[in-house]
């Protein structure tokens, strides 16, 4: 098993412990040289408390900075089970951030496709490595039952692309 499916591997972890409490299935680690130093799901997907700001790395980064305030962010490397929205990946961007790492892509909300070099200057001479795809079976048999189950995003176009999806 490589580096990136052990670290995603802990990332899948926290993101079935999300669905266990009913919650949209992501799971982030953040690892700094191959060591887990923090980690975050998403919280405050259903049941009546849907916000779109308790995402599993803005949570993650909460903690870090609480925890670890002394660890650089620009040693991280970002393990999430779905690749990140364009909120979460300018928030890792700004909090020096430049390695990501995702299993299942976000075809209705993934923000690693934004073009870094058509914005402002200070996203625009970022160097980012970007990994989509790593376990990326086990991440979408995560998020089938999580449409299968929950009515979170029921009908858009993730729920329907995922629920296509074979395993």
């Amino acid at each position: 098993m490589s580096g990136h499916e052990s670290l995603m591997r802990a990332a899948l972890d926290e993101a079935a412990r999300a669905l266990a409490a009913g919650e949209f299935p992501v799971g982030v680690v953040l690892a700094a040289q191959g060591a887990i130093v923090g980690r975050g799901s998403r919280c405050n997907s259903g049941r009546g408390s849907r916000n779109e700001i308790d995402h599993a790395e803005i949570r993650a980064l909460r903690a870090l900075v609480r925890e670890r305030p002394d660890l650089d962010p620009a040693g991280l490397t970002v393990y999430s089970t779905l690749e990140p929205c364009l909120m979460c990946y300018s928030a890792l961007l700004l909090s020096g951030v430049r390695r990501i790492v995702w299993a299942y892509e976000d075809v209705m909300g993934g923000g690693t496709g934004l073009d870094l070099q058509r914005l402002a200057p200070l996203y625009r001479d970022m160097q980012v490595e970007l990994r989509g795809q790593v376990l990326r079976r086990e991440s979408l048999a995560l998020f089938q039952q999580f449409f299968r189950t929950y009515d979170y995003w029921q009908g858009s176009l993730l729920a329907s692309y995922t629920l296509e999806q074979s395993l």
